[in-house]
């Protein structure tokens, strides 16, 4: 899995959380990172730099995770968006899916979960 090339938005109010998250897709080869502390950051970065894989949190401020999903694959419905939170109630993961995130990943999340997600995202290159 090549992902030397690869561009990632990580959309997280947590500064902490974006540098975890950061950490471990680093050390799996990936080192072009898109940080955003809000939804419309996320909105924002996305449109400028279309990264190919987006991991966002639900609770933020500005516009919620479930705002931002709805926002980005309006602007390209072929975007790759994994929901990362530790607030998951079924109602806003419910309607996380439903705008189109693929994925969901509860905090704390593991090295080996995260690999998982590149892998399928991004094996054969």
């Amino acid at each position: 899995m090549n992902m030397e090339n690869v561009k990632i938005l990580i959309c997280d109010d947590s500064i902490l959380a974006r540098k975890q998250l950061k950490d471990i897709i680093a050390a799996h080869g990936c080192n072009s990172f898109l940080e955003a502390s809000n939804g419309q950051e996320a909105i924002d970065l996305y449109k400028e730099h279309k990264p190919e894989l987006v991991f966002v949190d639900i609770v933020m401020p500005v516009k919620d995770g479930v705002q931002a999903i709805h926002e980005i694959r309006e602007f390209d419905p072929e975007a790759h968006i994994i929901v990362v939170s530790s607030v998951g109630t079924q109602t806003q993961l419910k309607n996380a899916i439903m705008e189109g995130a693929r994925d969901f990943v509860q905090k704390p999340y593991t090295n080996s979960g995260i690999a998982d997600i590149l892998k399928a995202r991004f094996e054969g290159r």
